[in-house]
């Protein structure tokens, strides 16, 4: 899995002619830690994962390598009993048993659901262990398109920007997912809940933003950021400076 990831994203950043450097850069990540990932020596966090996506505009389905039957137009589409996948214009069926796996370091799951291949949305069933976090490490991070999700089962602490917020079974919620964020389970049983991320590769302001931040530690006006949460960080002030 982990060699298949670093593969895919490995060549998306080489098809767009983008630097490893400067993609680790836009990122918020380091250089090491992205060469690591694309040799397939280590898994990103959800939330780097989803970054490195929405800067490269590739979907889910090229890392997880989603593949549904392509039924003729004279079948009948599958009655639901099957083992089968069914995709044809205008439906999709995707059985339990073969939905997309990936499981990252810090334990978090994602299970790539049924969905189109316009890109414009895309469908997750989320899995939190107990202490489980979307970063493993612990900074807010931000992504192209806007997130809705609901939670169904267990507890959540959403950070949003400056905010935090309790989240548990039944809970729903939305926001732009170019603001910093940040999910923890800090409860003792498996929190879970669905995930539709609705244009995940408009990322255009993020990256306005970060070019931003970047040139003005390039001409030293601003020192060099800590860490990847500092980035974030400045992101964050930079954006509610802009009234954005």
């Amino acid at each position: 899995m982990e060699e298949r990831i670093g593969q895919a994203l490995r060549e998306a950043r080489k098809a767009r002619g983008i630097g490893l450097r400067a993609l680790a850069a836009d990122t918020g990540i380091s250089a090491s830690l992205l060469s690591q990932v694309e040799n397939g020596k280590s898994q990103p966090s959800v939330s780097t994962l989803y970054a490195l996506v929405s800067r490269l505009g590739i979907s889910l389905d090229d890392l997880l390598g989603l593949d549904v039957r392509e039924t003729p137009a004279d079948e009948p589409p599958s009655a639901g009993t099957g083992p089968a996948g069914v995709s044809r214009p205008g439906f999709t069926l995707q059985k339990a048993a073969d939905n997309p796996v990936l499981t990252m370091d810090s334990g978090v799951r994602w299970e790539r659901l049924a969905s189109f291949d316009d890109g414009l949305v895309e469908a997750l069933l989320v899995t939190y262990p107990p202490g489980a976090s979307s970063s493993a490490e612990g900074a807010l991070m931000r992504h192209g398109g806007f997130e809705f999700a609901c939670l169904t089962e267990g507890s959540l602490t959403l950070t949003l920007e400056f905010d935090q917020y309790a989240l548990g079974a039944g809970d729903s919620f939305c926001f732009e997912a170019t603001r910093p964020h940040l999910y923890v389970n800090h409860g003792s049983e498996t929190a879970r809940g669905l995930w539709y991320i609705i244009g995940p590769n408009t990322a255009e302001g993020t990256r306005e933003r970060l070019s931003g931040v970047l040139s003005q530690i390039a001409t030293g006006k601003a020192p060099r950021p800590l860490d990847a949460g500092d980035v974030m960080r400045r992101l964050s002030e930079k954006s509610l400076g802009s009234g954005g």
